[in-house]
């Protein structure tokens, strides 16, 4: 393994809350737009993938109506574009002013992959000056400059969940899919990682650990002498001897490590301390 890709938001700066939502709100409010998301509303808009995409899932009937907007589909996303620009605009005013901490880290793992002369890579479906500025900003200018690839935007027809922008960041740098640990987040990310093409590696979700069960004991009663029996419980997990026990999984934090005075290239942990 020989390759990193990461995602932008939440992975190389603590973009989206601090960020992006902010930003959103700010645009809503210029063009008197009759919305303001909350945090819990945004968390459900991050569902949708792209910033565009989730401002044209404003396009309700009602919300097309209380906004004034025209009736034309084509004219709607003519507006949706403009907001889009405006909110990009604003986002990268915020990075520029260094208000969007970088994630723990990250800087140390770039620097070390890159000493290590590991390829490097950005694929993001956010708005390609939004990731060129939140990279820039954390890892810096020259760090930033050898990153041997970042793909952003609109540069792949479908967005994450979808896996074709990793897919493509695949066939740009001309590795094997195997050559690749991608770091990213969970969620679209994440579902997009495990779908791109020969399934590259992805951290696992520490949220939502994959733990063996068991069914439950229970009586059976036989047929002729209406006794009851006591079937003994059996694994669900078929990768497991009767009777073994699954050690809970620890669950890291994005700053365990990055305060450790570590060198040597990234490994897989490394990844799993920066999903989010």
């Amino acid at each position: 393994m020989t390759t990193l890709i990461f995602d932008c938001d939440g992975v190389l700066a603590d973009t989206e809350r601090y960020g992006h939502l902010p930003a959103f709100n700010r645009t809503f409010r210029e063009f008197g737009l009759p919305v303001q998301w909350s945090e819990e509303e945004y968390g459900r808009r991050l569902l949708i993938g792209g910033g565009k995409e989730r401002m044209a899932s404003l396009l309700t009937p009602e919300f097309v109506r209380d906004a004034g907007l025209p009736e034309d589909r084509d004219a709607q996303l003519e507006q949706v574009a403009k907001w889009h620009k405006r909110k990009t605009a604003l986002y990268t005013e915020m990075v520029e002013q260094g208000t969007l901490p970088p994630r723990p880290g990250i800087a140390r793992i770039i620097a070390n992959a890159q000493d290590a002369g590991w390829k490097l890579g950005v694929a993001s479906t956010s708005a390609e000056a939004s990731v060129n500025a939140i990279l820039t900003y954390a890892v810096g200018r020259e760090r930033a400059s050898r990153f041997d690839l970042v793909l952003a935007g609109d540069c792949v027809a479908h967005k994450k969940p979808a896996p074709d922008i990793y897919e493509l960041a695949i066939e740009r740098l001309g590795i094997d899919n195997a050559a690749a640990l991608v770091i990213g987040r969970r969620g679209l990310g994440l579902r997009a990682r495990r779908r791109a093409s020969g399934n590259l590696p992805a951290p696992e979700d520490a949220a939502a650990p994959q733990r063996a069960k068991s069914t439950q004991a229970r009586p059976e009663t036989h047929p002729k002498t209406g006794t009851q029996t006591r079937k003994p419980a059996t694994p669900t997990d078929s990768r497991r001897p009767p009777g073994t026990k699954t050690a809970k999984p620890q669950q890291a934090t994005a700053g365990d490590q990055a305060t450790q005075d570590r060198s040597g290239p990234p490994t897989k942990q490394d990844s799993l301390l920066l999903s989010d």
